[in-house]
């Protein structure tokens, strides 16, 4: 028998740490290799963990709602074999790729949960190796409480710490009717200080947490500057209900999205400012040949922006069928870390839940970023004469530092030109 431990993988871009949402395994279950053991939330993206060996699943090792830092062992796995086996135990590949570093274990904070200890004061995001305290070290978690899976659920559900609930089962075990009795006195002892009303806490942590920190980064270190043009986009939606019709887009999920990303791709070719990055360290301007696109997608667990990688490059058929791959995709949570980084442009469409416009926020390391409103009939001046057109707002964020005025100005326009009329692009 040859018992051997699965440390939590970097699952790419030097991420420290995951949590553990949900086992697809349990102990005693017979595994092969690739078969997915778990699902795990990062701070990019959930990401599912295949098993590096064929064998028994011997213990859990960390509980669903745990997060914990890459390298430490989250399950056993017996392989079989003798010494041999075991010998090569180092020679296993491992799924991504990662050093071996000290990992913790680290509970999500409940209500009313004082916060983890710091060692020396001050916040230490995700630590990768603990020195040895000078005094001695604050009281550790103690051992997880007996409690039952469904107890489990209804403590997380209610928010109750099982480390802070007394069992009055046989054995200890704690009882719902425990979880019940200390979830009551929680209200009632928070009633005092929420007369005003309920209040609910959840922990910041997993996309919301890296969406947090990535637009205040960019609100604060890139100056933005916004500026909005109305289109008239009628002759753009009458192509699309014609391409509907032919054979070639008869399968495709043709959306404006669409033919807005097929002009920002063209019209960044006429203005590479929009389609560059500020390098502060390097006092530099990048300008990129292609076109990454982002686009802002809206999951259950947050926002996030997967990437079109070489967008200029593709038909708008293409581009048709690579937007729906990647909206259903995200919808799924199954996107993967790498598809989250490396962009260059990114589109923002606030039009889906019906509003015309708004100021978007750059993601970091991008020059610029659009967002497209709702689409929908408007009154608009034709030949001087008032008529019913179909009318989108557009609205352009961009980094002052090496995007000015006229070439933002210029960009906006090109977008809006060709949306306005689709034949200018057998022009540029």
């Amino acid at each position: 028998m040859t018992i051997r431990e699965f440390t939590l993988p970097d699952v790419g871009e030097g991420l420290t740490e995951a949590e553990i949402v949900s086992w697809r395994v349990q102990p005693g279950d017979t595994v092969a290799v690739n078969q997915v053991i778990c699902e795990i939330e990062t701070a990019k993206a959930a990401v599912e963990l295949p098993s590096p060996w064929e064998g028994t699943v011997g213990k859990l090792l960390v509980e669903p709602g745990v997060t914990v830092e890459v390298g430490t062992p989250i399950i056993t796995i017996d392989t079989g074999g003798g010494a041999a086996a075991q010998a090569d135990d180092e020679a296993v590949p491992n799924l991504v790729g990662y050093g071996p570093r000290q990992g913790t274990a680290t509970r999500r904070r409940r209500k009313g949960a004082a916060p983890p200890p710091q060692h020396d004061g001050r916040p230490q995001p995700a630590p990768t190796q603990l020195a040895p305290p000078a005094e001695p070290a604050p009281e550790p978690v103690g051992a997880v409480p007996l409690a039952k899976p469904p107890v489990r659920k209804l403590a997380k559900d209610l928010g109750v710490d099982l480390r802070t609930v007394r069992g009055t089962g046989e054995g200890g075990v704690i009882t719902r009717a425990d979880v019940e009795a200390a979830a009551a006195a929680a209200r009632g002892a928070a009633a005092p200080a929420a007369s005003a009303g309920g209040v609910r806490r959840e922990p910041i942590r997993g996309v919301r947490k890296a969406t947090a920190a990535a637009v205040t980064s960019s609100a604060f270190t890139a100056p933005h500057v916004t500026e909005f043009l109305a289109v008239d986009v009628t002759a753009t939606m009458e192509l699309r209900d014609r391409l509907r019709a032919t054979r070639e887009y008869a399968d495709v999920k043709l959306t404006p999205l669409a033919f807005v990303a097929k002009a920002v791709c063209l019209a960044a070719k006429r203005t590479p400012e929009v389609n560059a990055s500020w390098d502060e360290a390097a006092g530099e301007i990048v300008y990129y040949d292609r076109v990454h696109l982002g686009i802002a997608a809206a999951t259950p667990r947050g926002l996030i922006v997967p990437k079109i990688r070489d967008a200029d490059t593709l038909s708008l058929r293409e581009l048709a069928v690579a937007l729906n791959e990647l909206t259903e995709t995200a919808r799924a949570g199954r996107t993967p870390p790498t598809d989250l980084v490396g962009g260059t442009f990114t589109i923002t469409n606030v039009g889906v839940f019906g509003v015309d416009t708004g100021t978007p926020i750059l993601n970091p390391g991008e020059s610029a970023i659009l967002a497209v409103g709702a689409i929908k009939p408007s009154p608009w001046v034709v030949d001087g004469e008032l008529a019913v057109r179909t009318v989108c707002q557009l609205a352009l964020s961009f980094d002052h530092r090496l995007v000015d005025g006229e070439q933002g100005s210029r960009f906006l326009a090109d977008v809006g030109a060709l949306l306005t009329d689709p034949g200018l692009a057998l022009t540029w």
